[in-house]
């Protein structure tokens, strides 16, 4: 009976020679490791807002700035994952990177930073998703942390099933919230062009905080919420069909430049059209509201958007696995973590991951204001480390245009480094 329902649930086994046949090709591998990247365009804009207005009306005008700067972290960060691809084919990132470049400690602290990371974002993505439903249908609300733990086992289940039938059950949410996306800024861009922007409201936000150098790099640190999940293409190359890594860098490469593009426009749209966040809606929202009504399309947006966030957790569930696996061959983590299930997927890492996540949710009542203050810590810590690595890698390896290439990843290091110094200084002191 057991077996029975489990073939039912996860389908039949499948030969290890299949394993070639179950990987992604570019458009499905794109749905499953972005859709936690993409997702932070619903929240990333709003996180800068909700600084700078502490410093009043004034304060808002930073908000293009930081939303350049955080846009360039972006290209620099996937340029240094694009260069990691190809360096380590085998997949890994900032583990391998780091473990190989600057020792076993680092590359253990930056491990361990990604699996924290990965359960963080099962955690709040599905929580901020959830809480998207029940403001629509306060009713739902006393149930939610049931409803997200219902979630996060209906996703393990999509991802025990193996990895070519994950592609296909999120890739009509992903690509249905990149063209909602598109719809939104479209109509925006085209009504900034043609009627222009609208007049500023007379009333005045009153300043909470002087606005100073700390604010801004509060502001910009809290933005760059919108970089989590971009390594985790690098931590998945095997899953991609061969030739893996150049497959694994075009989708890392079409990822940065649809996050990066998404994240500007609405940065620039909140700007334009006099956005202040508010309790109660988010920026995205105030947005569609503005420029379609309470219609359809204003639903329509509203749901892929919510759609997203709940799938976002299934990123991790692509590369909390892998990770584990890799630290499980290395002896650092339970062998069981390096198996592969009847489905050809690491059953046992995406059940822990499921099972952690799961009851993180239970103990801080599925709110993702309790569960976010050490969300970004761990994968900025990775970047870095990841980063750091790539500079000792060039430097021994040298090779064509090395010093370019170490220019690079050393800036980067620098600019995450601050990101992670910032979220330290103001998330907890």
């Amino acid at each position: 009976m057991p077996s029975s329902l489990k073939r039912m649930l996860l389908g039949h086994p499948l030969a290890t020679a299949e394993a070639r046949h179950e990987r992604l090709a570019k458009i499905p591998a794109l749905a499953i490791f972005a859709s936690d990247n993409l997702s932070s365009v619903a929240y990333a804009t709003e996180e800068i807002l909700l600084v700078l207005v502490l410093a009043g009306s004034v304060a808002l005008s930073y908000s293009p700035p930081i939303g350049i700067a955080i846009g360039l972290l972006t290209a620099i960060v996937a340029s240094s994952y694009w260069q990691t691809i190809h360096a380590y084919p085998s997949g890994g990132g900032a583990y391998i990177v780091a473990k190989e470049n600057l020792g076993t400690y680092p590359g253990l602290i930056a491990g361990a930073a990604l699996l924290v990371d990965y359960v963080l974002t099962v955690s709040v993505s599905t929580a901020a998703g959830v809480a998207a439903i029940t403001a629509a249908f306060p009713p739902l609300y006393p149930a939610r942390v049931g409803i997200c733990v219902a979630v996060v086992v209906l996703i393990m289940f999509a991802n025990l099933r193996g990895i070519r039938e994950t592609g296909r059950v999120f890739a009509v949410p992903s690509y249905w919230f990149v063209l909602c996306l598109a719809v939104l800024l479209g109509a925006g861009f085209y009504q900034l062009l043609t009627r222009g922007a609208p007049a500023a409201p007379a009333a005045a936000l009153p300043a909470y905080e002087p606005l100073g150098l700390l604010l801004i790099l509060r502001a910009f640190s809290s933005g760059c919420a919108a970089l989590t999940g971009i390594e985790a293409v690098a931590n998945g190359v095997q899953a991609f069909k061969p030739p893996e890594s150049r497959n694994a860098g075009i989708t890392l490469a079409w990822m940065a430049l649809i996050l990066g593009g998404s994240f500007l426009g609405v940065t620039f749209l909140a700007y334009y059209f006099h956005v202040v966040p508010r309790e109660g809606e988010t920026v995205v929202s105030i947005l569609a509201g503005t420029l379609f009504g309470r219609t359809w399309v204003y639903y329509m947006i509203q749901a892929a958007t919510a759609v997203i966030l709940i799938l976002a957790a299934n990123t991790s569930f692509a590369g909390f696995p892998m990770l584990a696996s890799m630290l499980a061959a290395d002896g650092f983590l339970p062998r069981q973590m390096a198996h592969r299930g009847d489905r050809l997927v690491f059953s046992n890492g995406i059940i822990l991951l499921a099972a952690i996540s799961s009851l993180l949710l239970v103990l801080f009542g599925g709110s993702t204001h309790a569960l976010i203050p050490l969300y970004a810590v761990g994968v900025f810590t990775a970047f870095t480390f990841s980063q750091v690595g790539m500079v000792r890698h060039w430097w021994t390896e040298r090779g064509i245009r090395w010093t370019l290439k170490a220019a690079i990843n050393g800036f980067g290091a620098v600019a995450t480094t601050l990101v992670v110094l910032v979220i330290g200084v103001t998330k907890f002191t």
